[in-house]
């Protein structure tokens, strides 16, 4: 039997809703994360990413996972494709929306799709993210209802090689009837973030944080990281 709550993983992270048009990238995500006395669970994956149009970014994952003290494995193909809806900068609002489309290792659990509407905006040197973003996996063998999940992110732009602030992620359940109280996951804690330039248009840019969980369901502590090569 298989649980009809999408779970995010470790190494999620928070999405912004700008694109670099004709930017490739290698990106690689790790997350680890502990509640009470239960083996650590962790997530990894590897991308290959391109900025296909002026508004539309496109990136194939590879995702591996470890949980209840097993060995790493493969756990699904991911493609993730996000469209950059307003200029940036032009309104007080950037919008952007995200579509991911997973295909899990164990094809019981079918095809999972994820989207969402992402909005960010920007007082100074302070950047504010907010996402919505609803999850369902079709075509699986387990009813599975659409979940609601949200992301946040605040930081402050202090350098371009090392900027702070804070992070947050949650999962409230069912779009339409959210889960009780003490079933809701909740995270957050404090974010770094950084772009190093390499020269000849390559640069190294990364971000990372490390969650504890406000909620009875979430894992105590989540540490996660992003690091890409773009050129």
């Amino acid at each position: 039997m298989y649980p009809c709550f999408a779970n995010a993983g470790p190494a999620d992270y928070v999405y912004t809703p700008t694109v670099e048009y004709g930017e490739k990238e290698i990106d690689f995500k790790l997350g680890v994360s502990h509640k009470n006395d239960t083996p650590l669970e962790s997530a990894h994956s590897l991308g290959f990413g391109y900025g296909a149009k002026e508004w539309w970014f496109t990136e194939l994952y590879v995702k591996y996972k470890r949980e209840n003290n097993e060995s790493t494995k493969f756990d699904a193909i991911e493609w993730e494709n996000k469209f950059q809806l307003t200029e940036t900068g032009k309104y007080p609002v950037d919008i952007g929306l995200i579509l991911e489309i997973e295909r899990p290792k164990d094809h019981a659990e079918g095809w999972e799709v994820k989207w969402g509407p992402l909005f960010q905006t920007e007082f100074g040197k302070i950047q504010l993210n907010g996402n919505l973003l609803f999850e369902r996996n079709y075509r699986s063998d387990f009813q599975s209802d659409t979940q609601f999940q949200y992301q946040w992110q605040a930081k402050y732009r202090w350098l371009p090689q090392f900027e702070f602030g804070l992070q947050g992620f949650g999962e409230m359940g069912k779009w339409d009837d959210w889960s009780p109280s003490d079933e809701r996951i909740h995270t957050a804690g404090p974010a770094i973030f950084g772009k190093i330039p390499l020269g000849d248009h390559q640069a190294i840019r990364y971000n990372a944080a490390w969650l504890m969980g406000s909620s009875d369901a979430a894992p105590d502590h989540t540490i996660r990281m992003q690091v890409e090569y773009e050129f």
